[in-house]
């Protein structure tokens, strides 16, 4: 993974690492989301998808948002006139988890806390980066599950729903986290 020692590598990882440690609740550094929004991003950075999850080197990154949630905006920031390995960044908000089939990653709001289970069984076989707002999102077969600690955003992932997706996460970005393992197919 000699991508991963490239400047904008190193740079994304020292922003990412920075935002773990900012608070919601401290208005002078960000709000939950806009630290949300920017892990997002930055996810995005530090994850490989097979070969196939792409149909053309021109493709973008899609970032699903699925269910009501205020990210939105604060995502749009995070990725305004931004790109990843060339590729540009594109964002969409689904209601309806078929919708995710064409996503990369997708952001699971809090209002949808009662789907997740189908929303796993339905992007299965999918190279899906899916990340999670609610308690135990990443126990439950999600990717990446943010959780608040003493106010400060935090990340569990679970690396056998990585390995299901067939996705890559940076160890830099494993490090940061905290270590999931369940026994889902």
């Amino acid at each position: 993974m000699a991508l991963l020692n490239s400047r904008p590598r190193r740079t994304g990882l020292l922003v990412l690492m920075g935002l773990a440690h900012l608070t919601a609740a401290d208005p002078q550094n960000a709000d939950e989301y806009q630290v949300k929004a920017a892990f997002l991003y930055n996810f995005a950075k530090f994850v490989e998808w097979p070969a196939g999850a792409f149909k053309s080197a021109a493709d973008p990154i899609v970032i699903c948002v699925l269910g009501r949630s205020p990210i939105g905006g604060s995502l749009e920031q995070a990725i305004k006139g931004k790109q990843i390995n060339g590729r540009n960044l594109a964002i969409r908000q689904t209601q309806e988890p078929q919708e995710a089939a064409a996503c990369h990653l997708l952001f699971v709001a809090a209002s949808e806390k009662k789907r997740p289970p189908a929303i796993f069984d339905l992007l299965k076989s999918a190279s899906i980066l899916t990340v999670g707002e609610t308690a135990n999102f990443a126990a439950a077969g999600g990717v990446i599950g943010f959780r608040m600690d003493d106010g400060k955003v935090g990340l569990e992932i679970n690396v056998c729903a990585e390995q299901r997706a067939r996705l890559r996460i940076s160890s830099k970005l494993l490090s940061l986290a905290k270590i999931i393992k369940d026994d889902k197919p």
